[in-house]
Order: C-alpha cells, then sequence, then structure tokens
C-alpha cells in the first residue's frame, strides 16, 4: 500500500470543490461565484489499497498571484512536492481555464486535466475534442460532470496509472519569469490557438439569452432595484414561515423544563438551578428563535448562491464601493454577513487589498445577522404595523427590514470612506470579478448544503457561547449587593446613557448580556423589567408590548432600540472570528467600538430630534 498527494487547481467556480467532495466523500461547501474556497480542503481517500491525499486548492486565475487565495494555490504547486496536480477546466470557457492550465505545465509535467462541466457545454452546443486536446497539450485529459458524478471512476483510475507509472519530481518548483507580462501574453495567445483547435461551438443562443439576461440585472438602473425586491421576497418569506415554527419549537423545548428539573433533583439544588433555568433554558430559547428562521434564509441565500447571482450584486455595488476607496467584492461579504457575520468576516478573504479587506471585516457587522432578526421583526411588529401577523403586515415588515439594511448600507459607505482618509489609507485597487453563468437550481444540493454548511455550524457555534451564557446571567441575577441584584446594579449604573440615547439601562445591560449570542436580548430584557430570576418567554406580541410600554417604552425608544440593534458591537463569535482573520488586538478593538460608537451617536440624535419635534 502506497500514499500519493493528489493537487486539485483551476479557476474560481469550476467544480474544484464538488469533485474533491465526491472523491474524499467530504462535504466542503461549494457555490457559484469566485472566491469560496479560501484554503486549502485536505481529504483523504482509498482506491485499490493505495492512499491518495487531496488537496483542493483555492481558485486562481493564475500564477501570477494577486489575491490570497491565488498565493496560496501558487505556493503550494511551486513550493510543495505533489505526485500529480489535477487542473480542472471549465467546458463552458475552456479557453480562459487553459491559462492556468499551461502556467502549469511551463514547471511541470505531472498534469492531469479535468474539463468538468461538460453537461453545461452540452446544453448550450459545445462540443470538446478531448482526444485532440491531450495530444496537443501531451497529458491525460478527461471529460467529467461532477454535479452527476461522471466521469469521476474514470479520474481516479487515471490518476492511479499516472502515479504508478509516472517520474515524479523529487524537489520543489520554482516560477520566475523575467518578463511576466510577455508571458502571459504568450500564453493567452496559446489559449486562444488551442481553443480554436478542439472546441466547435453549434449555436450562441444561449449567450444571446444570458446577455439579455445580465442587461437587466447589471444594469445600473434596474440592477439594484432588483437586487431590493429579492431581498424583501427573501425577508418576507422568512417572516411569513417561520412564525409558528418558532412558537411550536419553544413550546416543545421549555415543555421540557420541568420533566428535566425532576430528572436532576439529586443534584443539590443550586446546581439545579443553574443548569435548567441558566444553560437549558437560554440554550433552548437560542434555538427556538434561530432555527426556524435560518431553514428558511440559508436554502433561499443559497438558491441565489447557486445560480449566480451574488457576482452581479458585487458588480451592481462596485462602483458604490470605488467612490468611498472599497471593493465591490465587499457587497459579497456582506452578503454573507446578512446571514452570520463571523462568516462574512471569513469571507473577508476573497478581498485582494490587505486594506479593503480590513475595511470589510471591520464593518460587516453592519449588516443584521441572522440572531438580530426575530427581535427586529418583534419590535416592528408592535410598534410599526400594529401587531399583525398576516401577509400584508409580514410584507411591510419585510419592507422595514430592507430599508435598515439600505441604512447599514449606507453608514458602510460613510465608514469606508472615513476609514480610507484617516487610519486605512491607500488607493482602491482593481480587482477582476467573474460574472458566472447561470445554473438551473439544485434543489437536493441546496437543502443539503445549507442546512449542514450553514444552519448546523451557526446554530451549533450559537449553542456553544450561549450555553455558559446562560449560567452566567443566572448567576449575576441571583447574587445581590445589599437589598439589590447585581442583574438591578449595573442597569442602574447605566440607566444615564441609556436615557441619553433613548433607551434605559435595562436595555444596555441586555446588550451587553447579550454578547455571546443576540439571540437572547429580549429575554433578558423580560427578566429584568419583570424582575424574575431566570430568562423569560412572552405569551404573545400583544403582551410583550404592553409589558415595555408599562416600562417607558415610546416610538423613539422602538426607533433607537431598532439603530442600536443593528449598530452595536459585534457578538463575542464575531469577535474571536476577526482576532483570528486580522492577527491584530487593535483591530479587533476597533471592530468592537466601531459600530458601538456609531450606535450610540445615531441613537442620541434620534432622541434629540423627537425632543425637537
Amino acid at each position: 500500500m502506497s500514499k500519493y498527494k493528489i493537487a486539485l487547481a483551476g479557476n474560481p467556480n469550476v467544480g474544484k470543490s464538488t469533485i474533491f467532495n465526491i472523491l474524499t466523500k467530504s462535504n466542503q461547501h461549494t457555490g457559484n461565484w469566485a472566491g469560496k474556497t479560501v484554503e486549502n480542503a485536505y481529504a483523504k481517500y482509498m482506491y485499490n489499497k493505495n492512499t491518495y491525499e487531496v488537496y483542493d486548492l483555492p481558485g486562481t486565475y493564475s500564477l501570477v498571484a494577486h489575491s490570497k487565495e491565488e498565493e496560496i494555490a501558487r505556493d503550494f504547486i511551486c513550493q510543495n512536492t505533489v505526485d500529480v496536480t489535477v487542473v480542472i477546466c471549465n467546458a463552458v470557457a475552456l479557453e480562459r481555464s487553459l491559462n492556468l492550465v499551461l502556467q502549469i505545465l511551463d514547471i511541470t509535467s505531472n498534469v492531469i486535466v479535468v474539463v468538468n462541466l461538460m453537461d453545461e457545454a452540452m446544453k448550450k452546443d459545445i462540443s470538446i475534442d478531448l482526444e485532440k486536446l491531450s495530444s496537443i497539450l501531451g497529458v491525460p485529459v478527461i471529460g467529467a460532470s461532477a454535479t452527476y458524478k461522471r466521469g469521476i471512476k474514470e479520474l481516479k483510475e487515471v490518476i492511479e496509472n499516472f502515479v504508478l507509472n509516472t517520474s515524479i519530481k523529487d524537489k520543489p518548483y520554482i516560477w520566475k519569469h523575467d518578463d511576466e507580462v510577455l508571458f502571459a501574453s504568450n500564453i493567452v495567445k496559446k489559449c486562444h490557438e488551442i481553443s480554436a483547435r478542439v472546441v466547435k461551438v453549434g449555436s450562441k443562443k444561449y449567450l444571446k439569452r444570458e446577455r439579455k439576461i445580465d442587461k437587466i440585472l447589471t444594469n445600473k438602473v434596474t440592477g439594484i432595484p432588483i437586487m431590493l425586491v429579492m431581498l424583501f421576497f427573501i425577508f418576507w418569506l422568512t417572516i411569513v414561515g417561520s412564525n409558528y415554527p418558532s412558537e411550536w419549537l419553544s413550546n416543545l423545548l421549555f415543555g421540557f423544563e420541568e420533566p428535566l428539573y425532576a430528572f436532576l433533583s439529586f443534584l443539590p439544588v443550586g446546581i439545579t438551578n443553574v443548569l435548567v433555568y441558566g444553560l437549558y433554558k437560554t440554550t433552548s430559547w437560542v434555538v427556538s428563535v434561530m432555527l426556524p428562521p435560518m431553514l428558511i434564509f440559508f436554502p433561499l441565500f443559497t438558491i441565489m448562491e447557486d445560480i449566480g447571482l451574488l457576482p452581479r450584486i458585487a458588480f451592481n455595488m462596485d462602483r458604490a464601493f470605488s467612490k468611498c476607496d472599497s471593493c465591490g467584492k465587499q457587497a459579497l461579504t456582506m452578503c454573507m454577513g446578512i446571514g452570520c457575520n463571523a462568516v462574512g468576516v471569513t469571507g473577508c478573504r476573497i478581498i485582494d487589498s490587505k486594506r479593503e479587506r480590513l475595511l470589510a471585516i471591520l464593518t460587516n457587522s453592519f449588516m443584521p445577522c441572522n440572531g438580530r432578526y426575530p427581535t427586529m421583526i418583534a419590535i416592528i411588529t408592535m410598534f410599526f404595523i400594529g401587531g399583525s401577523r398576516g401577509i400584508l403586515s409580514s410584507a411591510l415588515c419585510a419592507l422595514i427590514l430592507v430599508l435598515i439594511i439600505l441604512l447599514g448600507i449606507v453608514v458602510t459607505f460613510i465608514t469606508n470612506k472615513l476609514l480610507s482618509k484617516t487610519i486605512l489609507k491607500g488607493d482602491k485597487t482593481p480587482f477582476i470579478l467573474e460574472l458566472s453563468d447561470y445554473r438551473k437550481i439544485r434543489i437536493g444540493k441546496v437543502i443539503v448544503s445549507s442546512i449542514m454548511d450553514r444552519t448546523l455550524f451557526v446554530l451549533g457555534r450559537a449553542i456553544s457561547v450561549a450555553a455558559p451564557a446562560g449560567i452566567l446571567i443566572y448567576l449575576i441575577t441571583n447574587i445581590t449587593i445589599g437589598n439589590t441584584t447585581l442583574l438591578m446594579w449595573c442597569s442602574n449604573f447605566l440607566e444615564p446613557l441609556g436615557q441619553l440615547m433613548g433607551l434605559d439601562g435595562v436595555i444596555l445591560l441586555a446588550f451587553l448580556l447579550g454578547f455571546p449570542a443576540n439571540e437572547i436580548v429580549m429575554p433578558i430584557l423580560l427578566m429584568t423589567y419583570l424582575g424574575t430570576d431566570t430568562l423569560t418567554n412572552y405569551e404573545s406580541l400583544s403582551s410583550l408590548k404592553g409589558i415595555l410600554i408599562d416600562n417607558g417604552w415610546t416610538i423613539t425608544t422602538a426607533i433607537s432600540f431598532l439603530i442600536f440593534t443593528l449598530f452595536h458591537f459585534p457578538c463575542s463569535t464575531t469577535i474571536l472570528t476577526i482576532k483570528k482573520e486580522t492577527n491584530s488586538w487593535f483591530y479587533t478593538f476597533l471592530a468592537f467600538f466601531l459600530p458601538l460608537i456609531i450606535g450610540i451617536i445615531l441613537c442620541v440624535l434620534v432622541n434629540l430630534l423627537s425632543y425637537l419635534f
């Protein structure tokens, strides 16, 4: 039994991660836009008693690196001794894919070429002479349709035959060209010549159809309004679909509270109270609030990603970002932040410039994550649409949510400009963004990837921080200082600042204690207002509104609360992710205080305006 190293290389969006998943039976997330893989995914598979270590390299168009993912791919190919590099090409855009193939062949002949997406090429009446291509390149060439698992068995056989019968170099390769411009020019010319010899296009109707769609979706007049309508539709479906499942799940989980308490009765009362009323109750709240919206939002978002809409959003937003000295790719990371800010921060790796990447990281929390939606929806429903849950009310709620997100986008632009003129000075760097082909929705893949890669991942991370937070909340609620609890002492301390912002000390304390997970802000608020010693749920929105009004809430309070929900410090998971991505305490602290200061200023302004008018 022998062990071999295999590298999977290729342009973004050619199906590398799909082939990696099928080969290794892994679950690397795939998406229809550039920059999905920004680190080397690694896994193994067995074939005929031999072990193959497979490395899924980040998508790159060239070994002349201009971004972090391209640097990772180039360095791995050039500096690591692998037994074979499998270069994945796009059958629909073979000429573009050949650029990387020829560059890799310039440093090693240990190459296998896989022309993927043959099914897409067939639908578009494109035929490729794979035998002639193999003869021209001098390496094995395989046709594949990874989505349908076609060509994978043949690939395994070719890899094995190749590594068993090919002499492997035992030293790192060196990528060096004195005149890179001339080299690139020659490569482009060769790609065109090879493509002309092996590719035949029967009809170009598909190009006309896609160009017509792009003229609408990327038009400077119609593009952004259409994207906003799509966002509105996603929120509307999420609101309509998650209301009753959240209520049902909440009743189910809280129904286990008493049986669990009885089951743990053998423990000391203090420990039982902490475990049940602290840890379990907080975790149950987070699950019941987060899970139903995520099960609707993430599949809808994944559909937008899968059919190729996200690159169009970045294209439409690039002009506005350029005026703020930042990068259009930030639009993609902001879209990811709408689902989870920590994921959005990680996604900032796709941005080439370190300065522009930092801009995107520092402002990603200006997009409301999934954990903030339920609270915002509840406040909007109670104070702005009369507490109704009908279809029209849900539509109005979704519209207000879109307006809140627009506020976040506007503040992002302003903050980017200010940071670009101060601590993050620098010129905007140009970037190339591939507008990938439109593809049909693959429902099965969308459901599996959105649940496994996003919903369960984000939920698991939220639970991991909410559980210990529940214990802490229970303890400070039950620890007394003189005649008052530690919880009330802290809220009284924050009261002056809260009043200045149009809020109160209880609200500010709820946000502070909600640092581990935004989902627990509202139950902490209720617990403090009602004077209970455990997190408290509300029976209905009307009863919740009554509790808030009894504690001094007005329309001004509701508006300030929505603003502060949008602009306050990121959750603990996001902060830890920012520290990991920036490797800087300075930028981590800046990411914490920047939205907090903006939120305080905006709330104070709203409060002052309410006094004036």
